[in-house]
């Protein structure tokens, strides 16, 4: 079988559109499932209804940093003062920002483009007939061997009214070409957060209706509480164990009605963002033909091995409902790709590849175990953090905000997970996991040179105080 040929010859028989592995979804878990078994000699097709591209190039992770970084460069100039320089009013060209969004994405889509188009591309709508065949469209195509890689959509609003007032979603905010006089975001996740920041600073009067105790309501309550008391110290009006009633119209304004503590309010804006989530999508591709077993709120049940209920079809990505984020698809993507190209049996570790972080302002970066989920296991451990506001290079840079922890296995001092809520905390996490990759204890971070001054300098006085508390009482067992 040719590596590129779109045939299989079985005797005088010729069967077109035969793979030894088709990926349905090249986003980014879905081209790195097709790269990879395409590199081990497998002769792999990809099938997208499109636009081609992926969800984090097209209205996902790109798109937002973009605006975000806008963002966070308005908020500088407003605070120059703080630092000497004079600056004044700073003047947002919306316009251009979203000239420059669209010119950005053009960019990184054609790349990725480029590479899906050395694959066999068939563009349309997969609809498996049988756990071998897949048609798109008028096209048939035959495979021994799947990866579904079909991401994630916006989930729909659940919330009476909102439909009929009308709403922003993530995918719409990102494409407006102005921003709106009024916002209400209803949620505290990642995107509601990044965004909602974003339009605050972009200078929209902004509230968040947030179920939770706080924004973030996912992380330990520190960071959470942190970020949600920056939030209202810079001006945005947090409303905090909100349920959320119905939504209406009155005199042209859409207005939210919502429970607080027993008691019913109203808050009125020009726009709603709804940003409570995205589900799997699983519409259509009639997976039961597949024998792959699926939940439209779970999405489809991987193993380790990210083979589905069907051993010969993998599952990557969001479609799993798994951990929404790019870098565990692509890890995922690479695991199957060689799993289905060579009949291994990979198994995929998430113990460090599910660090995530939060583009916020301070950012949220993760890594590692929460104390939430220590506490939830049953683990011991111990803990220490260090307060920016403490460090003497983010006093100099004037970004104070927040703090750093981590938490150390009170027998060895093994490094169990970190977080951050400050300044670059994306970037700052990055040595703790090469650590951790490496199974350091925080003994031996603490003996890591840094450079001074430096912000990532600040993560050595947890590790020496846990080493220090360690050294002191030896026999340290019990979590503090």
């Amino acid at each position: 079988m040719s590596r590129n040929s779109g045939h299989t010859s079985l005797g005088s028989t010729i069967i077109p559109n035969r793979y030894d592995l088709i990926v349905v979804g090249a986003g980014s878990g879905g081209y790195a499932a097709a790269r990879t078994a395409r590199d081990l000699g497998a002769n792999v097709a990809l099938v997208d209804e499109g636009p081609l591209g992926g969800l984090c190039i097209l209205r996902g992770c790109m798109p937002s940093k973009t605006l975000l970084a806008t963002g966070d460069l308005l908020h500088e100039i407003r605070r120059s003062a703080e630092l000497g320089v004079r600056a004044g009013a700073p003047e947002l060209d919306f316009h251009a920002l979203a000239e420059r969004k669209r010119r950005l994405v053009r960019g990184w889509a054609d790349y990725r483009i480029a590479g899906i188009e050395t694959f066999p591309l068939f563009q349309g709508k997969a609809t498996f007939e049988s756990p071998t065949t897949l048609r798109v469209g008028d096209e048939v195509l035959y495979a021994p061997k799947f990866v579904i890689a079909t991401g994630s959509i916006v989930a729909p609003p659940t919330i009476p009214g909102l439909v009929e007032a009308g709403y922003l979603d993530s995918d719409s905010a990102l494409d407006l070409e102005q921003p709106p006089q009024s916002l209400i975001v209803l949620g505290g996740g990642y995107v509601c957060t990044e965004l909602g920041q974003f339009f605050a600073r972009a200078g929209v009067p902004t509230t968040f209706i947030v179920r939770a105790k706080h924004l973030l309501s996912g992380e330990d309550s520190d960071v959470g509480v942190g970020l949600t008391e920056y939030f209202r110290e810079e001006g945005m009006r947090v409303e905090t164990e909100a349920l959320v009633n119905r939504v209406s119209v009155r005199d042209g304004m859409k207005v939210v009605h919502y429970v607080q503590a027993g008691q019913e309010h109203e808050i009125t804006a020009h726009e709603v963002f709804y940003g409570l989530g995205r589900l799997p999508n699983l519409c259509g591709f009639d997976l039961d033909k597949a024998g792959v077993e699926h939940h439209e709120i779970t999405g489809i049940a991987v193993d380790d091995t990210l083979r589905t209920s069907n051993p010969d079809i993998f599952a990557v990505g969001d479609v799993t409902g798994q951990y929404k984020l790019v870098h565990v698809a692509i890890q995922q993507g690479e695991i199957a790709g060689r799993n289905a190209a060579t009949g291994a049996r990979e198994r995929a570790d998430y113990r460090l590849t599910k660090t995530h972080t939060v583009f916020t302002d301070p950012q949220v970066a993760v890594v590692g175990e929460t104390e939430r989920e220590l506490k939830a296991a049953g683990v011991a451990y111990l803990r220490a953090d260090y307060s920016f506001n403490e460090h003497g290079k983010a006093v100099a840079l004037n970004r104070t905000q927040g703090f750093v922890k981590m938490m150390a296995a009170p027998g060895d001092g093994r490094i169990l997970g970190a977080a951050i809520l400050g300044p670059d905390a994306s970037d700052l996490i990055e040595p703790l996991i090469v650590a951790m990759a490496f199974g350091a204890t925080v003994q031996d971070y603490a003996r890591i040179p840094h450079l001074h001054p430096t912000l990532v300098e600040i993560l050595m006085y947890p590790a020496e105080e846990l080493a220090e508390r360690l050294r002191a009482v030896p026999s340290l067992a019990v979590a503090k």
